[in-house]
């Protein structure tokens, strides 16, 4: 909390002590943004009070009002709205506000220790527009975390096994010819993701087949015999069959290779991969233990169960009556796995959408009742599914938009804007690419993060890349707006000297002192609520109040030398605070633009 407004919530506790012989906790004391339309920029809400005061809403505020311009050195005026007391502060409040911009420091989760899971893809597919939301929130809220002082691994577990796996195998074995990423000129998880694709084509062929000759379309699809190969693939694999194994690494090999560039292109990276072939027998050994304990029980035919109906939840299958895991089981045994490799882990977040919210709600509750105590640590990052106009995406019939080419998309929808808006001149040929790819991915990022993350969103590609609105550029262009003002300012030797303490105030020169200065209490907010959404709208408001201040205020034709001054010292701290939230968001920002 800023120190002027911790002041002003002291007041407030000795106002009620002295005006109505009450007892408030500080905790209990909240200032919210005064709203636009009224003078002030900090509102105490007194309707929830009135049983203490016992006045009408209007007397009870201005009381406070009077006692608070009488008893606290940062409050100077107020005016009341109904039950709303909206306060003015003092421009030496204001100023010193400004000498102390970047001393405070988030720190909602100094020394804590996270693990926070993201991409976890599946290696019969290339990473589609869906990933990217994983990904790009997943890599924000780790450094969100490590912004508010915690310890972060950054962590995926590959879904490199299974019948879906085995499905692109076959695909590939049929109808490859050998081919290879060398030989096609693909990426290696774009030629799997073509052979799975394939599969279902010559599925679907099959089950037509089959029904013409008399069988139901549920028979059909469990006869067809390419499932029928498929499943003995699978179970070639489980048995560690040399050909079928080899042929598994080969192709998961080209996958991780396509995977490694297309998160090289976007910046992001991992600490530590998983993989399902190696820990979906993990939790085996847990489930024994839990079954022993009583957590778990066994049915007649042999498969084991939980039941959470007391919980308001269901029975839940943890092995099946072959003893072969489920995701549950897998999932209970790689927790497991991840608290011993990163002893004292305070939480674990996982980056998944919200169609397993369900699955996330039962694992948390078994990891508590198995006696885990940093079960209760952990968190399920839910997220909606992405929309296009075009509507949903599908893997199975190929129609899922490509991570790599919407990628390619936004930079060369962002070559094209620029140009048209004459921002590339001065700039090498290296140079504007390096800006085409900074807008691109930039317009991305942020059109993906600013949304909350539990919401279903559409995403449209041309609305993304505007210069105007609540947009990746339009934020990009104010910081290369400041940039070149305080290039300027260097010139004249201006961005070093003290700024005088005796300077008046305009309100957009206020609106951004009291925003930078929020800078480490919305982190916190977000680290706390693992929400990039809300660094998103920090830092869009923020820049919508530079560009207010600037089209108001003009800053090298100040009145005197120390207006000048102030101004380029105040817009460097913008461009700080921008800064290091468009990093929050994985994004960068351009020096030009």
């Amino acid at each position: 909390m800023k120190n002027f407004e911790d002041q002003i919530i002291n007041s407030l506790v000795s106002a009620f002590k002295t005006l109505f012989e009450a007892d408030i906790e500080k905790e209990k004391i909240t200032l919210q943004p005064t709203n636009k339309e009224f003078k002030g920029t900090h509102t105490f809400v007194v309707f929830p009070y009135l049983k203490i005061t016992r006045k009408t809403p209007e007397e009870s505020a201005k009381a406070i009002g009077v006692f608070l311009v009488e008893n606290c050195d940062s409050v100077t005026s107020f005016n009341v709205v109904k039950g709303f007391l909206n306060l003015e502060l003092s421009t030496e409040t204001w100023i010193n506000s400004f000498h102390k911009l970047g001393e405070l420091k988030p720190s909602a989760k100094k020394g804590s220790k996270y693990i926070v899971e993201y991409a976890s893809p599946n290696t019969n597919k290339p990473l589609h527009l869906g990933h990217l939301r994983n990904i790009f929130l997943g890599f924000s809220v780790n450094r969100i975390l490590q912004e508010a002082g915690s310890e972060v691994v950054k962590t995926q577990i590959v879904n490199d096994r299974g019948i879906h796996i085995c499905k692109s195998m076959l695909a590939w074995k049929r109808y490859g010819n050998e081919e290879n990423p060398e030989s096609s000129g693909l990426k290696g998880d774009k030629l799997v993701g073509k052979y799975y694709v394939l599969f279902d084509v010559h599925y679907k062929e099959e089950i037509a087949q089959l029904i013409k000759e008399g069988l139901s379309e549920e028979e059909a699809k469990k006869e067809a015999p390419i499932l029928k190969e498929a499943q003995e693939l699978l179970r070639k694999w489980e048995s560690k069959d040399a050909e079928t194994y080899t042929l598994w690494e080969k192709m998961n090999g080209w996958v991780y290779d396509g995977f490694d560039a297309t998160y090289e292109s976007i910046g992001v990276d991992f600490d530590k991969n998983y993989y399902e072939s190696d820990t979906y027998l993990l939790g085996k050994g847990i489930v024994d233990a839990g079954l022993e304990k009583g957590v778990f029980y066994k049915k007649d035919d042999g498969s084991v169960w939980i039941d959470l109906t007391s919980e308001g939840l269901d029975e839940k299958l943890i092995l099946r009556s072959d003893g072969t895991a489920v995701y549950m089981t897998q999932d209970i045994g790689t927790a497991n796995q991840r608290y011993l490799d990163f002893p004292g882990i305070d939480g674990m977040i996982y980056t998944v959408g919200n169609e397993q919210d369900y699955h996330f709600k039962v694992l948390f509750l078994i990891l508590k009742k198995l006696g885990y105590s940093w079960g209760d640590g952990c968190h399920h990052l839910s997220y909606g599914m992405v929309d296009l106009p075009t509507g949903k995406m599908k893997s199975r019939e190929g129609t899922v938009v490509d991570a790599d080419d919407i990628i390619s998309e936004m930079i060369n929808t962002a070559e094209e804007r620029t140009k048209e808006l004459g921002k590339i001149e001065g700039l090498s040929e290296e140079g504007a690419s390096s800006l085409y790819r900074i807008i691109g991915l930039g317009a991305l990022k942020y059109f993906l993060l600013k949304v909350d993350p539990k919401k279903r969103m559409m995403f449209n590609p041309k609305e993304s890349i505007d210069f105007q609105g609540n947009t990746g550029p339009f934020i990009q262009y104010t910081y290369a707006r400041i940039s070149a003002i305080l290039r300027r300012a260097k010139i004249l030797e201006l961005e070093d000297s003290s700024v005088s303490d005796n300077l008046s105030l305009h309100n957009s020169e206020i609106d951004l002192i009291s925003l930078v200065s929020a800078y480490s209490e919305r982190v916190d907010l977000a680290a706390n609520e693992y929400s990039s959404s809300i660094i998103a709208q920090y830092v869009y408001d923020l820049a919508k109040a530079y560009n207010r201040f600037y089209t108001e205020l003009s800053i090298f034709g100040a009145e005197n030398k120390e207006e000048i001054k102030f101004r380029v010292q105040l817009s460097e701290q913008v461009a700080k605070a921008i800064k290091k939230s468009m990093y929050l968001l994985g994004i960068e920002v351009p020096e030009r633009m």
